[in-house]
């Protein structure tokens, strides 16, 4: 297979396209990065790309249909390159991949690389291989070496806000997620190697960084002292970096929140006061069939100390509604769970089957119109929840980190310590940096503000 590249440039074109979480997005970054060194530099459309890598997600509903959806376009674009003498290099990486690689080579022959999320550190290889051989490969193995000890140190820019993978895998087995099965077990990078990255990161002018990981207060790593950090260890680490000035961390579980990870909340400024707790349901019969391994009484608590550490903290959290086996009364336990906590933000999604997961071979599903009622009524009450506290943030004074231009002409964009969206207008020469605003108003998505001192000279001259 012979690849082309831009006359213009000497590059060859990588048009990188994720679905899914932070993590992926954070993968996609670091196979950039790895194919960097074969000449290939990312461009925002897949026409005219050498190569196409979408990476993805089987943790949202259709995740296989869609991910076949788009290989038929694609299939489009690399036959019309092919029939002008060029070649498209066409992959499929992540979780889909993982679980379902032979499907997507028998239904889509087209394709040459399958790649699961443990090999993205040997896509050289796999280029090559494809390269010479032709036909397709796949490798969906979990490999015995640390992919991280395989990645280049050098890395591209993020900017203003940045993620950093320091966890993988999951142990927990709730029988929804299909996570273990595609991610494999949790591994936790070594402290030193995250801290080396992060002081790259900010660095290169990161300001902010999130810590990503499946499980990410799992987090064991092992410390430059060599014995086991935790993350609240690894973050109090991490604070010290000079320029860094937010650190959050995503996604966590409820059965991980110990007690040294609570006081960080309380302890160390440069941590966000917002935390992402997914809850699932608040019914302690369906958490027990989800294998969640926590009570609804047992998350409360946790809530009652976070915000007993920091009165400030905002809570964030997932919700299924319709698992298998759960009656009107489980889903109004849950709507009492989520009308006690309050909050700011919160993804929900209707019961989808994962093959494979023990959930998808239950007894007790729950009709589609039943779910969909139960899921209108859970997103109203979470819809109001965040509208009510975006409200609340009018009239204060607070802290932004401007990450980019806003919508309009002279606007920036920003977020909170609560990662609320919010614009105002302000010179460009403010984006990263952090900058008291005065809150104008609360919408359901974002926040509108002022500037509370007006830029000086220097401000604008920048």
């Amino acid at each position: 297979m012979t690849q082309t590249s831009d006359a213009s440039t000497g590059k060859k074109r990588l048009f990188l396209r994720s679905w899914g979480c932070q993590m992926n997005v954070y993968d996609s970054h670091r196979m950039a990065d790895v194919l960097a060194p074969l000449g290939y530099a990312p461009v925002d459309a897949p026409e005219g790309a050498d190569m196409v890598i979408l990476n993805t997600c089987h943790i949202r509903e259709k995740a296989t249909e869609k991910l076949f959806s788009e290989l038929g376009r694609l299939r489009v674009m690399k036959e019309a390159r092919r029939a002008e003498g060029q070649e498209m290099l066409l992959a499929v990486a992540g979780c889909v991949a993982q679980a379902e690689g032979a499907e997507i080579t028998a239904r889509a022959p087209y394709v040459d690389l399958v790649l699961g999320p443990q090999s993205y550190h040997k896509l050289p290889e796999l280029v090559a291989r494809v390269s010479r051989a032709g036909g397709h490969v796949i490798e969906t193995e979990f490999p015995t070496e640390d992919k991280f000890d395989h990645l280049p140190e050098a890395s591209a820019p993020q900017g203003v806000t940045a993620f950093l993978s320091i966890q993988e895998g999951c142990d927990k087995f709730c029988a929804f997620c299909v996570v273990p099965y595609t991610r494999g077990a949790e591994y936790s990078r070594p402290a030193a190697s995250v801290i080396a990255e992060a002081r790259r990161l900010v660095g290169q002018g990161a300001r902010e960084i999130t810590l990503l990981g499946q499980n990410v207060n799992a987090y064991h790593g092992e410390g430059p002292d060599g014995r086991e950090w935790s993350l609240a260890r690894l973050l109090a680490a991490l604070a010290g970096i000079e320029g860094l000035e937010r650190l959050r961390y995503t996604t966590s579980h409820p059965r991980e929140m110990g007690d040294d990870l609570v006081a960080a909340h309380r302890d160390i400024p440069a941590l966000m006061p917002f935390l992402h707790l997914p809850v699932q349901s608040g019914s302690d019969r369906v958490l027990a069939a989800m294998n969640r391994g926590h009570r609804a009484e047992d998350y409360l608590r946790i809530v009652d100390a976070l915000r007993a550490a920091r009165p400030d903290m905002a809570l964030s959290t997932d919700i299924i509604a319709g698992h298998p086996g759960e009656t009107e009364a489980d889903h109004e336990a849950t709507l009492r769970l989520i009308e006690r906590v309050g909050f700011a933000q919160a993804f929900s999604f209707k019961y989808s089957p994962r093959p494979g997961t023990p959930a998808a071979g239950a007894p007790g599903h729950v009709d589609e119109a039943t779910k969909d009622r139960r899921l209108a009524e859970v997103q109203a009450l979470l819809r109001a929840q965040q509208a009510a506290f975006n409200a609340s943030k009018a009239g204060q004074a607070v802290d932004v980190l401007f990450t980019g231009p806003g919508r309009h002409p002279g606007q920036l964009s920003g977020r909170t310590p609560w990662l609320q969206p919010v614009h105002a207008e302000a010179p460009a020469a403010m984006i990263g940096r952090l900058i008291p605003l005065r809150i104008l108003a609360g919408h359901p998505n974002s926040l509108s503000g002022e500037l509370l001192h007006p830029p000086n000279p220097e401000q604008h001259a920048a």
